[in-house]
């Protein structure tokens, strides 16, 4: 996700915080000290609350991300953001039995972190004002974030065990996936249908927030069901193609001493091209791309050499001609990268980027075949 910078590792996965983050945040802390505003330690409270929620969310996505990568699925980040937190997978599940764990995990755990905070409450019922309605709310705020994941629309954890079950009865995975986001897609345009008769309702009072809110997350569950179809599409795809068929294998070729400024007048703006191989006497030292030239700042271009950001050979991923595209393309996303070399016989005979994969699935895709 674009906008986001890192926190830290947990147990080995990269925590990483969107700046849509720090709206939601500053929304929910004034909500909670609203009615008692030109009080400090009431924003003091409500500041504590709102870290303990997003603590609890991490505690949601960590749950996702270890039952995950006990079952095989590596996860590779989890990222804060205004509607909560995503995990980042660099693969799907393989056996509908895994996504099931995973996917309950996450709701399983704010149902326990939901029912820690009203035991608290139960046991405690002389505490002060302020700690009482802190520990009350985040009760609530847990146990409605477990009930609302648990809704079975796909990509909600309850539209992922959803697409399990279909999935472990029909064998079917393509077509569990179809069903379960066409259920995501009612349940985003029934909170989209239910937050704007809210709004023309009560058009004059709080209740219009929380309506243009409500459909707010219809219109992210609708987008979010409608993209990660998309995107289930094109992975089932790549599993029809091998490397042979995917392999760019006439990329340009720029020595390793000359500037990004040549490289840029000389071979990208004559011919277009976006990714070259790195080579000296003939023998392939890495790979040169935008993503590469762009880390530097422009006024350095001139004095930059290819051979100072250039991805080195032993950095790239390797694939085998046989190999099918799309465990290429998790080999990109756990190894941070866009490209990998292809080789055959000991030797590279190309490259495979990012770009040109999507590039190959949307011409097929325009093309009907």
């Amino acid at each position: 996700m674009n906008g986001a910078f890192n926190l830290g590792k947990v147990f080995g996965i990269q925590l990483r915080l969107h700046y849509s983050w720090f709206i939601i945040f500053a929304l929910l802390t004034f909500a909670l000290v609203a009615p008692y505003f030109s009080s400090w330690f009431w924003w003091v409270m409500g500041i504590t609350t709102c870290l303990l929620f997003f603590g609890s969310v991490i505690a949601h996505e960590l749950a996702h991300s270890l039952v995950g990568r006990a079952n095989g699925i590596p996860i590779k980040s989890i990222t804060l953001f205004i509607f909560g937190g995503i995990a980042q997978m660099t693969k799907e599940a393989t056996r509908p039995g895994a996504e099931l764990k995973m996917a309950a995990a996450g709701p399983a755990c704010s149902a326990v972190i939901g029912g820690l905070f009203m035991l608290i409450s139960h046991l405690n019922p002389g505490m002060p004002e302020p700690v009482a309605s802190m520990v009350q709310w985040l009760a609530f705020m847990n146990l409605a974030l477990a009930a609302f994941n648990m809704i079975p629309g796909f990509p909600l954890d309850g539209g992922r065990v959803f697409r399990s079950v279909l999935w472990r009865f029909t064998g079917d995975y393509k077509r569990s996936t179809r069903i379960a986001t066409q259920v995501g897609q009612g349940v985003g345009y029934t909170f989209i249908a239910g937050g704007i008769v809210i709004v023309f309702l009560q058009p004059f009072n709080l209740s219009w927030f929380s309506g243009v809110w409500i459909a707010f997350i219809g219109w992210f569950i609708r987008n979010a069901a409608t993209s990660s179809y998309r995107q289930a599409q094109w992975r089932e795809d790549l599993r029809r193609f091998t490397a042979a068929q995917v392999v760019t294998t006439n990329c340009p070729v720029v020595p390793s001493d000359v500037t990004l400024n040549q490289v840029i007048q000389e071979y990208i703006i004559p011919s277009g091209c976006r990714l070259f191989m790195v080579a000296d006497g003939g023998r392939f030292g890495g790979v040169l791309s935008l993503q590469n030239i762009k880390s530097v700042s422009q006024q350095k271009w001139g004095v930059t050499q290819v051979k100072e950001v250039m991805t080195p050979i032993d950095k790239l991923p390797v694939a085998h001609l046989g190999q099918d595209a799309l465990s290429i393309l998790e080999q990109m996303d756990e190894s941070g990268t866009n490209q990998v070399s292809v080789v055959s016989e000991g030797k590279v005979v190309g490259l495979i980027d990012r770009d040109d994969l999507i590039i190959f699935l949307r011409t097929r895709s325009e093309l009907g075949i």
